[in-house]
């Protein structure tokens, strides 16, 4: 109820923003900041960024460290030397950050870039078609690394009839979040890499039952999964393999189908509800988060989990203080299951500048992210500081871990960041034969990955209807897998959504919009 309060306060306050902002360009000269923001539309306030003083921002954004990153600690001095600005940055942690979102957004008290983790948000979508953000989209020409360090895909995703209102944080698209497993619990139990359902339920309960860890302990599991309130959470990559889809429609014969429909969505219920009577996913996973299931990971007790290899420095180091000979190969991300792995749309939401953001001032912050992208500024986030983060031997950079997540200089990514195609795979502190061996992975999963089709897509009906239908669906998968309501309770569910009004409005909206892309 305090969400949806929330949400209602955020709109009343962006239509009044809106109406005030109209005034911005006239009375720019009379911002605090504006004597800092002397550059002209043609150069994109390149002058201003080397010649002036530095442009105060004031920038929120999330973090998924223990910690943030010092306030001005030294790399975000070095950020700020080399894109001329004077940083003010609140970090507010990931599992949290929409609640604050909202809370922001209804204050009145809007930083001059701020993250917006669902770009396809109501709320955000109303703001932004009134007027409440700029569109960056006639300006982004004229800043050459954001022009092109952000891929074509990532615009057209994130845009609004026309207009780009954000500017995304581009990711690759390949080496999303799928499974990924213990290699060595295979090779312990004489067991192949699973590419079927079928075979990786095999693997499941062999993780959970088989004594893997070779210890004479009951104490591992297959699966770390969760599900949240109106979603699977870390088990819909499950529903995935199943359907052959990423998200929640698929295109069957040029038509969108919402995936409730599908009967592979039954079959990947009956899968999970199957995995949890036979005890292969935790006992409580309708209560687990996210961090709880990674931490059974890392600690040794789950053999599988869906995550990014890129991800897998901090479950190797744990793992390698539990256990000295354990070798970073050993976490294998799989290539496929039932021939699908998903890809990502090529970015991970977008920051906005508010309206309220002077026009001069605006053009400034396209230039720090612009020369925050320029490679001896973004090192800063994979290196860090030479010294201090890093030594350098032989012409090689060798990094100091510890010292690197102890500071989560790589939550600096959340504000800006560069991608490479393998950014999600691997990371400079892999050894040699683990990027090698990603590499080679991902290379493989490109062949088979699907994309989020819907991703981008508009649909009036779904705005009101989508929010309890997804929450009425989770319910009842939830309790189909603890076995407190039988699968022909889905099934009724499915005939009763085919005859829905709603359901019919609003697919027939999604594919409007789906043959006008």
């Amino acid at each position: 109820m305090l969400k949806k309060g929330l949400l209602m306060l955020a709109i009343l306050f962006l239509s009044i923003l809106v109406a005030c902002s109209g005034n911005n360009e006239e009375s720019s000269n009379n911002n605090d900041d504006s004597n800092e923001d002397t550059g002209t539309e043609e150069n994109g306030g390149e002058e201003a960024a080397n010649n002036s003083d530095p442009t105060k921002v004031r920038i929120m954004s999330h973090f998924f460290s223990p910690t943030p990153p010092e306030q001005d600690g030294e790399v975000e001095q070095r950020i700020e030397e080399g894109t001329n600005t004077d940083l003010s940055i609140e970090w507010v942690s990931a599992n949290n950050y929409e609640e604050k979102f909202n809370v922001m957004l209804a204050s009145g008290d809007l930083p001059d870039l701020m993250l917006v983790p669902d770009p396809f948000s109501p709320v955000f979508r109303q703001a932004a078609q009134q007027g409440a953000f700029w569109d960056v989209s006639p300006y982004i020409d004229d800043y050459p690394n954001i022009k092109e360090g952000i891929a074509d895909i990532a615009w057209k995703l994130t845009s609004m009839d026309g207009a780009n209102y954000g500017i995304p944080r581009p990711r690759p698209s390949e080496g999303d979040t799928f499974f990924s497993l213990r290699k060595d619990w295979l090779d312990n139990l004489g067991m192949e890499i699973p590419e079927t359902s079928d075979e990786l339920y095999e693997v499941m309960r062999a993780f959970t039952h088989d004594d893997p860890d070779q210890d004479g302990q009951d104490d591992t599991i297959g699966y770390a999964g969760y599900v949240n309130p109106t979603d699977m959470g870390n088990m819909g990559v499950f529903e995935g393999i199943f359907t052959g889809a990423t998200g929640q429609w698929k295109d069957v014969d040029g038509e969108l189908i919402h995936t409730s429909l599908l009967p592979e969505t039954r079959d990947a219920i009956e899968f999970l509800s199957n995995a949890y009577q036979d005890g292969l996913i935790p006992e409580d996973f309708a209560s687990l988060q996210n961090s709880q299931t990674q931490e059974m990971f890392k600690s040794g007790e789950a053999g599988i989990l869906s995550e990014k290899a890129g991800a897998f420095q901090q479950v190797y180091d744990t793992l390698k203080s539990i256990n000295p000979d354990f070798e970073f190969t050993s976490l294998y991300p799989l290539e496929k299951v039932n021939g699908y792995n998903p890809a990502g749309p090529g970015f991970a939401s977008v920051n906005v500048i508010p309206k309220s953001v002077p026009e001069e001032k605006m053009k400034s912050i396209l230039q720090m992210i612009n020369d925050w992208m320029e490679e001896d500024v973004f090192q800063l986030h994979r290196h860090g500081i030479e010294g201090v983060h890093h030594t350098v031997e032989d012409g090689e950079v060798v990094i100091n871990t510890e010292k690197a997540q102890e500071d989560a200089i790589g939550d600096f990514n959340q504000i800006v960041y560069v991608s490479d195609p393998y950014a999600s795979t691997v990371k400079p502190t892999f050894p040699e034969e683990a990027k090698k061996l990603y590499k080679e992975i991902q290379d493989a999963r490109e062949k088979t990955s699907v994309p989020d089709v819907s991703l981008g897509l508009y649909s009036e009906t779904a705005q009101t209807y989508l929010p309890e239908l997804e929450k009425n669906l989770q319910d009842l998968k939830t309790k189909i897998i603890l076995g407190s309501e039988s699968i022909e309770a889905w099934d009724s569910l499915v005939e009763e959504l085919k005859q829905d009004p709603d359901m019919q409005a609003m697919t027939e909206e999604m594919n409007e919009a789906y043959q006008a892309r």
